[in-house]
């Protein structure tokens, strides 16, 4: 388990962000008043998840694999991150629609309704806890094996050769 220790760390990362990125949503008015506008706002947590892959990944590589780590190494690393997301994913999901903004779903239906965009039982079905937490799950999982393939790829390193290090001489 202490193998894991950087993705559990950064998993809980990750979902502590997205709490509160949620609570700066419902307290500039994206859960209610400015719904119209939630999509558009709540898009750009994207590149705070991506941040946090990064992070993390650049994490295992220097502070596990002593500052060189391959593909194969970082993308294992990601996708264990997204095993950790995926699985915490409910809770936030619980938390965020049952404590920090239970009138969203309601809110978001009413809106959706009045916009014409679903009728009411299709809104009501969608804008669901369970619905959410569904998608939250599955989003996280595509989109959290994209990033740790993309986070490997730019945090790869190779071990130097010795006529990369500097003051060293190759060996004959």
């Amino acid at each position: 388990m202490s193998k894991y220790r950087i993705e559990i760390k950064w998993a809980i990362i990750f979902s502590v962000a997205m709490i509160a990125w949620m609570l700066g949503e419902k307290y500039f008015g994206l859960h209610d008043t400015y719904i119209a506008e939630h999509s558009f706002y709540t898009s750009f947590f994207g590149i705070v998840a991506i941040g946090i892959y990064l992070l993390a990944v650049y994490d295992k590589r220097e502070n596990f694999h002593s500052g060189i780590m391959n593909w194969q190494e970082g993308f294992k690393s990601g996708a264990i991150l997204t095993l950790g997301i995926v699985i915490l994913s409910p809770f936030v999901q619980l938390l965020i629609s049952q404590v920090i903004t239970p009138e969203y779903f309601t809110n978001i239906t009413q809106y959706s309704v009045e916009a014409g965009e679903m009728g009411q039982e299709e809104a009501e079905t969608y804008f669901s806890t369970k619905n959410y937490i569904m998608q939250s799950m599955v989003w996280a999982a595509i989109s959290g094996i994209i990033t740790s393939a993309i986070a490997a790829l730019l945090l790869r390193r190779k071990m130097p050769n010795s006529r990369q290090v500097k003051g060293t001489t190759p060996y004959r």
